[in-house]
């Protein structure tokens, strides 16, 4: 395996994904949940288990896109989230739908109006978290290694950012405090990733110190690949369980990461090393 011989070919799948991720992004925008859009935030005690679905009949009149989970250690309770700022009027409507339908009290329905303050905050946050995150790990993996290392495992971890949002932004998936702690997570765990194979790449380079950087970089990634795929694959197959048998907010969350591990593992052998290839390459070539 040539990944350094052919490391254009990888580039190209990434910026394929991420342009039409972007070209997604400006025509249609991100699909925003209540948190970042503010919206109307309906809560209901059924007293008994309710399907998803069966509450969706309901609300798809009214809000085809509302997200609705079950609340409470019993899944008794449903929690409407709809981006729709519904007027006092149709709130009543909706309130007396499920009255009649399922004999409940009043008292059981609870709603609230959600401004996109709240929303503002959460991204101000997540955006000083992950550039907080960004520079720490910099300057850690610049001493620790060299900052040609830091650099290009920075480039890496701009490349799983762009292809979670491209993948968000395409397939239209709800943007939520979900995905801001999937992204966070995602940016660790990719790192990982990039120091193990960056590891054993410095280790290479120390006993063949005369070989070639493309054939010190193909060499480290042959020899930690099956220990990078294994780690992937067990993460992978955890959080896949948890999407299939996990109760919806665990999904929503799940969901991102399933992605994050995929993008991080490509990010850290096909986009991470070639990215230190042409860095180091660049360095040799002006040392001339």
């Amino acid at each position: 395996m040539n990944i350094i011989k052919n490391r254009k070919m990888y580039w190209i799948i990434s910026s394929a994904i991420i342009i039409i991720g972007l070209a997604m992004f400006f025509i249609n925008g991100l699909n925003y949940g209540i948190e970042f859009s503010g919206g109307t935030l309906i809560q209901i005690d059924m007293g008994k288990f309710v399907s998803v679905d069966e509450v969706k009949e309901i609300m798809d009149d009214y809000d085809t896109n509302a997200s609705i989970v079950h609340a409470g250690n019993d899944r008794e309770g449903i929690m409407i989230k709809s981006t729709e700022d519904f007027e006092n009027e149709r709130v009543t409507e909706i309130q007396n739908i499920f009255v009649e339908k399922y004999g409940l009290d009043k008292n059981n329905f609870q709603s609230e109006k959600v401004g996109p303050t709240m929303g503002d905050e959460i991204r101000n946050r997540a955006l000083l978290s992950t550039l907080v995150a960004t520079v720490l790990m910099l300057a850690y993996i610049s001493w620790r290694f060299e900052l040609r290392f830091g650099i290009s495992a920075i480039l890496a971890l701009l490349h799983d950012i762009l292809i979670m949002l491209s993948v968000y932004s395409i397939f239209r998936i709800p943007v939520n405090n979900a995905f801001v702690a999937a992204i966070l997570t995602v940016v660790g765990y990719s790192i990982n990733d990039t120091i193990v194979i960056f590891d054993r790449i410095r280790e290479e380079i120390k006993l063949y110190p005369r070989q070639a950087i493309e054939n010190t970089i193909d060499s480290s990634i042959k020899k930690s690949m099956v220990r990078t795929i294994n780690t992937s694959l067990t993460t992978f197959l955890a959080v896949l369980i948890i999407y299939l048998l996990g109760v919806e907010d665990i999904r929503v969350l799940a969901l991102p990461l399933m992605i994050g591990v995929i993008s991080g593992t490509y990010s850290s052998i096909f986009i991470a090393s070639p990215f230190l290839y042409e860095i180091t390459n660049y360095k040799i070539k002006t040392a001339k």
